[in-house]
């Protein structure tokens, strides 16, 4: 009797995180849901406002001041996910505060570096997009105001007190914004200008939404905001440098690669094709929106059964989200090939129609990424993040490579191969070194 309960435990504790998983992920999804499907109004907004060729110099824009915050931000939320475990279970609320305050200072350091990036890149490279002085202006403004809208630290304070669904209610506040500036920009203008300040303005209002919250969800629990040093935060926590600087370089490299595909199409095929690239790419990760969504939910359950439940929970939890990755990447190719052309000329008009082969092309890349969800966040959880980096560099190159191959001589489609390519190799890439992991103890981080 004793020994079956004792088996029983670890199947509940895994059910409980499972469960856990796809409760979170449904949050999540709730608050990205709406936020999809707003897109496509919103979308729909700009692209029959501006035209083909200004809808393209909006999208150069827009990929700047994304692929600059990726190059600049750390992933703080995932430091505090990991390494704030151990003092909300141990009872150190004081330590758990200075490591908050530490991913704050860096959040607010990254910030401040991205808006100098920023402002190189929009004289540099502001003549090769087609920019004029002007409007190139107006791009340093709209990624300092993206950058100053600092959100993952108290991202990270929701989910590591497990509140995704007060998350989803901040999340929710860049599409809203969104649509309903969008809307006023219809009624009255029709200018890049007047739609940068609303998805700027749709991105602060998010930021102080996640910080509200986030402050409110934390209060009693995270100690003293005077309670020494945030610096002291790297000796209380073994291998945090280690841990920040693999997860930063990480992201940056998966995102930049992706974004910067944009801006590379801007240089030699001009912001129309960029633009079709874009609205393509943008509709094809609407559809794969539960790829982030598992992602994210997935490590904070992979680091708290690290933390406490062991390597076979581990392992149980893995398992079962794989299957569950597999299941909802083959329908959502199976939906891009039945709905992805009415939808994109639905939402964009006739004129974007010629954009469906990127639509699908990107799509399945997409939907190889969801494929393998739980591969990265299983090596960040279990101390691998400098493998999860290698693997991330080795895909980041390849991308690039290909690109520079296929997108002189085919355009666009080539560009889209080259997503294709990618995917895959770094699912082949980030498998192996998955069940690796399953195989070989913990490592520090």
């Amino acid at each position: 009797m004793h020994k079956k309960d004792r088996a029983a435990k670890p199947a509940q504790a895994n059910d409980a995180a499972f469960s856990r998983v796809i409760a979170n992920t449904a949050w999540l999804l709730g608050g990205k849901g709406v936020g999809a499907i707003l897109s496509l109004f919103y979308l729909a907004i700009v692209t029959r406002t501006l035209g083909v060729a200004d809808f393209g110099r909006f999208a150069l824009i827009l990929s700047t001041a994304q692929a600059i915050s990726v190059m600049v931000t750390f992933e703080s939320w995932q430091i505090v996910v990991r390494f704030g475990q151990k003092h909300l279970h141990g009872g150190d609320p004081h330590a758990l505060n200075r490591l908050v305050r530490f991913c704050m200072l860096i959040d607010i350091a990254s910030a401040l570096a991205g808006c100098l990036l920023a402002a190189a890149v929009a004289l540099l490279l502001g003549p090769y997009f087609g920019w004029s002085r002007e409007l190139a202006m107006q791009a340093l403004i709209f990624c300092a105001a993206m950058l100053l809208g600092i959100r993952s630290t108290p991202t990270g304070l929701l989910r590591l007190f497990d509140r995704f669904d007060t998350g989803t209610v901040a999340e929710t506040m860049i599409p809203i914004g969104r649509m309903v500036g969008a809307l006023v920009v219809m009624a009255f203008t029709s200018s890049i200008t007047a739609f940068l300040i609303v998805w700027a303005c749709a991105e602060l209002v998010c930021a102080s939404t996640y910080w509200t919250l986030a402050l409110r969800a934390a209060r009693g629990r995270i100690g003293s905001w005077r309670s020494g040093n945030p610096l002291a935060a790297r000796a209380e926590n073994p291998g945090l440098i280690g841990f920040l600087t693999a997860t930063n370089l990480s992201t940056t490299l998966s995102s930049v690669g992706k974004q910067v595909a944009v801006l590379i199409i801007g240089v030699f095929v001009g912001p129309t094709g960029a633009g079709f690239y874009r609205l393509a790419n943008q509709l094809s990760q609407a559809l794969t929106k539960v790829s982030g969504m598992l992602s994210r939910t997935i490590f904070a359950e992979l680091a708290r059964a690290s933390a406490s439940e062991g390597a076979e929970q581990v392992r149980a939890l893995f398992r079962r989200m794989n299957r569950l990755a597999l299941i909802t990447g083959a329908a959502i190719i199976i939906l891009i090939l039945v709905a992805g052309k009415p939808l994109l000329v639905l939402v964009a008009g006739e004129a974007f129609a010629g954009a469906y082969p990127l639509l699908l092309l990107l799509g399945i890349a997409a939907s190889i990424d969801l494929v393998g969800v739980s591969f990265s966040p299983l090596l960040m959880a279990t101390g691998r993040a400098g493998l999860s980096l290698r693997i991330v560099f080795i895909n980041t190159l390849v991308l690039l490579g290909m690109l520079t191959i296929l997108l002189p001589r085919y355009g666009t489609i080539g560009a889209a191969y080259s997503s294709i390519a990618a995917a895959l190799i770094g699912f082949l890439l980030m498998g192996w070194a998955s069940r690796r992991a399953m195989r070989e103890p913990q490592v520090s981080a």
